[in-house]
């Protein structure tokens, strides 16, 4: 692990894999460090710089209190200060809030090129009635913070329903320590609840807008919309993947993102 510092004092950690082009991997909300793991094999030729993303992923994240409003703007600093880390200007590979990250730190960040799985963009229709939020708040304040975390899951993770939560749950490596980051991903929540597309998004980089097909379908609409807004993007859409695509499907992933780069 290295762990370094933003010029406001925000303490960055991250792992370090390998040499060459650097290749910055941002993971989703309450996903540990590890879900990239699967990825690794795949890309040994670049240099991989996997960080813990603030008030995310395992419990040992930093849970400042920060508001919804500031979230984005927070993440946007992390990734610059883990690109003015690395030697050049490096790759951003960023899966659900990561990708959504990705993108906006990459119209302030100078980088190669961005790779974004199903960035947390949610068009307007399913924007104006979203209630994820208030919904696990409720649950916090009435004590039940383990019910909250369930409603992030059922809806993001598993939006066509799961038979059997628990014996998920029970597989699950970061449950129920993850319980403890609840706060925070109700702020996450907010945060892409309150998130806007903007009609253009100005990255001057090349960035490969991915999705699946075995994923929520406002996601899939979402990703068409980022695509749609960027000057130089490229749309792939995996047939029988899910959202949780990089981790679940690595070698088609990085294949795609492999040939992508290579252009």
């Amino acid at each position: 692990m290295v762990t370094t510092q933003s010029a406001d004092g925000t303490e960055v950690v991250y792992e370090r894999h390998g040499d060459g082009q650097p290749l910055i991997l941002l993971h989703g909300g309450m996903a540990p460090r590890e879900y990239w793991h699967p990825v690794l094999p795949y890309f040994d030729e670049y240099g991989i710089v996997i960080p813990q993303r603030p008030g995310f992923g395992t419990c040992l994240a930093d849970l400042a209190e920060t508001r919804a409003d500031e979230v984005l703007d927070r993440e946007v600093r992390y990734v610059q200060t883990l690109a003015d880390t690395v030697d050049g200007d490096p790759i951003l590979f960023g899966h659900s809030y990561g990708a959504l990250t990705a993108v906006e730190a990459a119209t302030d960040v100078a980088v190669e090129a961005v790779l974004a799985y199903e960035p947390a963009v949610l068009p307007d229709g399913y924007r104006k009635e979203a209630d994820l939020a208030d919904r696990m708040a409720t649950l916090i304040d009435e004590g039940e913070r383990q019910e909250a975390v369930k409603r992030y899951i059922e809806q993001v993770l598993h939006p066509d329903g799961i038979d059997n939560l628990d014996a998920w749950l029970a597989e699950w490596s970061v449950w129920p320590d993850c319980v403890k980051l609840a706060d925070e991903v109700v702020r996450m929540n907010r945060a892409v609840e309150q998130y806007q597309l903007p009609s253009t998004l100005d990255v001057k980089a090349d960035v490969l807008v991915m999705t699946g097909t075995n994923g929520p379908e406002f996601l899939r609409e979402s990703a068409r919309e980022v695509h749609g807004v960027l000057p130089h993007s490229r749309l792939v859409e995996f047939d029988g993947v899910s959202h949780s695509g990089p981790s679940e499907a690595p070698q088609r992933i990085t294949a795609e993102v492999g040939a992508f780069l290579r252009e």
